[in-house]
């Protein structure tokens, strides 16, 4: 784990470690990190689904411990940082870390936006460019399948020509995650995000929860209820399985032995 991070507050949940910070605390680590000159740096979106995910997929689970920071995104998240006497008071959601990073940085970094379906990146970058006024360095809407090998090397030329400082990624978990990973060091970007249904929701094709829901960790029934024919299994078996492993091991009942090298991934 990185020096700039090891002073986080942070907590393990079913082997995968959480930063137990805001959305403030969250951008300010952003900042510093692309301006560190790095490259290959990703934030990941620890939710209730990614655990559920993380929880079945070794894999998935190290790519998550690998991340720059592992937000919590969801208020069981929060209050599980409670639960470990962490006094966290909001959650770090895809859509509002993204707004709120380009309103509080304005023009000071270039912006690359990777995902959603056609047109759909094009669309976001011309809202936040024309709402914060950030610089626009490219865009692209890849394909509903793996890239080829010459895709792959066409993207890497793009994004190199367009220098991006952040590159916001939009395939959902876990594909967003595993592609950072697997990608960022290719590609260069000094920081990578993965915010999931983000391009959606600040293009205003998916509506958000009110805040009463969003605050009593309901969301996830507004989002169902939207789309119960692709979110069925993410909230009615995954989440609810991952929910109840996370109270065994708060009970003390079930021990995960991937968090111990949680704690010890570099």
């Amino acid at each position: 784990m990185s020096l700039e991070t090891d002073r986080l507050p942070e907590y393990l949940a079913l082997g995968v470690r959480v930063h137990a910070i805001d959305r403030e605390q969250a951008i300010a680590e952003m900042q510093k990190r692309i301006r560190s000159g790095g490259r290959g740096s990703y934030v990941a979106l620890a939710g209730m689904h990614a655990l559920g995910e993380a929880r079945k997929d070794p894999q998935f689970r190290d790519v998550l411990n690998k991340a720059f920071l592992a937000v919590p995104d969801g208020m069981p998240l929060v209050w599980l940082a409670r639960f470990h006497r962490i006094p966290l008071s909001q959650r770090v959601s895809g859509s509002e870390l993204m707004c709120e990073f380009c309103e509080t940085t304005a023009g000071k970094f270039r912006h690359f936006f990777y995902g959603g379906a056609a047109g759909v990146a094009e669309e976001l970058a011309a809202n936040l460019a024309a709402r914060y006024g950030i610089v626009i360095a490219g865009m692209y809407s890849p394909p509903f399948r793996p890239l080829q090998p010459e895709e792959v090397v066409q993207l890497q030329q793009r994004i190199s020509e367009s220098s991006p400082d952040i590159l916001w990624v939009g395939l959902g978990a876990p594909k967003q995650e595993k592609w950072m990973a697997e990608f960022g060091p290719q590609l260069g970007v000094p920081l990578m995000v993965g915010v999931g249904a983000a391009f959606d929701m600040n293009t205003g094709r998916l509506s958000r929860a009110p805040q009463w829901m969003q605050a009593s960790g309901l969301e996830w029934l507004y989002r169902l209820l939207q789309d119960p024919g692709r979110l069925w299994k993410r909230y009615l078996i995954t989440i609810p399985e991952a929910a109840w492993a996370i109270a065994l091991e708060m009970m003390g009942l079930k021990k995960f032995r991937e968090a111990d090298r949680a704690m010890k991934t570099p």
